[in-house]
């Protein structure tokens, strides 16, 4: 069995509270697009995961940030542990493809309602960090997939929400 094979498409929603998400997340996100447009918000998304090892075990969260224009945010998040190995960039190029996963399941729905996108990347653009060994290739994909990139230091949705959840 390939290591991939273990891993399942992100699947099990739920919010910051810890509450699950019972609807199929393409319905979840609409009606939340459709209730802060209802409001007079207007928003962006921004998706990302992050990822961090203990032990044996790798943890990956990825998170959905709805982000409202002077008005806050909020996200779902969605998480998996597995206990197979992976190096620097492989890990660091599977958590962008877990957040492509979904940002390509979202696109009919966040077109259908005008809200923007990003792609957020836990890789750092400093040579210097171990993660920048990945980030022409998490760049490539993102962008060939047509959505909108961000790396470390902007990529809040990765570093800093998904981060709270593996942390």
């Amino acid at each position: 069995m390939s290591k991939y094979e273990e891993f399942k498409p992100v699947t099990d929603w739920r919010r910051f509270n810890g509450e699950r998400i019972e609807n199929d997340i393409i319905q979840e996100v609409e009606q939340l697009i459709v209730r802060e447009k209802e409001v007079g918000n207007k928003l962006k998304i921004c998706i990302g995961t992050d990822s961090q090892v203990t032990g044996e075990v790798t943890e990956f969260a990825t998170v959905i940030v709805f982000v409202r224009q002077k008005r806050g945010g909020y996200m779902l998040i969605s998480s998996q542990k597995t206990k197979q190995q992976f190096g620097i960039k492989e890990r660091m190029l599977h958590e962008v493809a877990m957040s492509i996963d979904i940002a390509y399941k979202l696109c009919e729905v966040l077109e259908r309602y005008d809200v923007d996108l990003e792609v957020h990347a836990d890789i750092n653009t400093n040579p210097q960090f171990k993660s920048n060994t990945a980030l022409s290739e998490a760049m490539g994909y993102i962008l060939s997939m047509g959505f909108v990139f961000k790396a470390k230091p902007e990529a809040f949705a990765s570093s800093y929400c998904a981060n709270k959840i593996v942390h």
